[in-house]
């Protein structure tokens, strides 16, 4: 049976606005306060990176499902998402301060990082997940420019300390892979999910 539109179990707004761009009606399925999101998100003692993002958003998926069943919600497909950024073998998440968005981003100029995306769509029935995998090469980066991009604020919330679609994107001088994966959402993915579970858009 075809389904109409799908929750999307994120807070970004750069993923909402990629379901926009592929046309595919939403709706938000938020954490409430009794949920501790943050802790899904903890990294596993010698887990590498691509084996942690999915497993990231599994516990996301599984934890969002069990959220529409208990708010009696009209059944449809939940997505999910997590991105990660990698640095040779190092995960960089979310900076936990302005300092330590500085360090992160001195840490990734002049250099290439892994940006690795994954992906799960389902229900209670039916389950599917994938991983985008994408490479970004930073320019060296004056530490002004640096301290500028952390004090707008900008890295606040964002794995690896930038946003593609922001300032920061003067300092790419290549990419390898999916730039809406970089963004959050690989769309080329996300399409191949929601057609295995018949999401008309």
């Amino acid at each position: 049976m075809p389904h109409t539109f799908v929750y999307l179990a994120s807070q970004s707004p750069r993923r909402a606005q990629l379901l926009d761009q592929l046309g595919v009606r939403h709706q938000a399925l938020l954490p409430g306060p009794d949920e501790d999101a943050e802790a899904l998100e903890a990294v596993l003692p010698r887990e590498g990176a691509d084996a942690y993002v999915q497993r990231v958003t599994g516990l996301k998926l599984q934890a969002a499902l069990q959220r529409l069943r208990r708010r009696g919600l009209p059944p449809a497909p939940v997505l999910c998402a997590d991105t990660t950024v990698v640095l040779g073998r190092r995960i960089l998440g979310k900076p936990e301060s302005d300092d330590h968005a500085l360090e992160m981003l001195m840490a990734l100029s002049g250099r290439t990082h892994r940006v690795l995306t994954a992906v799960a769509l389902g229900t209670a029935r039916k389950q599917a997940a994938a991983l985008s995998t994408s490479r970004v090469e930073f320019t060296a980066i004056p530490p002004q420019q640096l301290k500028a991009y952390v004090a707008s604020g900008d890295p606040r919330g964002k794995a690896g300390a930038y946003a593609i679609q922001s300032s920061a994107a003067q300092w790419v001088s290549r990419i390898e892979g999916s730039y809406s994966g970089i963004m959050g959402l690989p769309l080329h993915e996300t399409a191949t999910l929601l057609r295995q579970l018949q999401v008309t858009f």
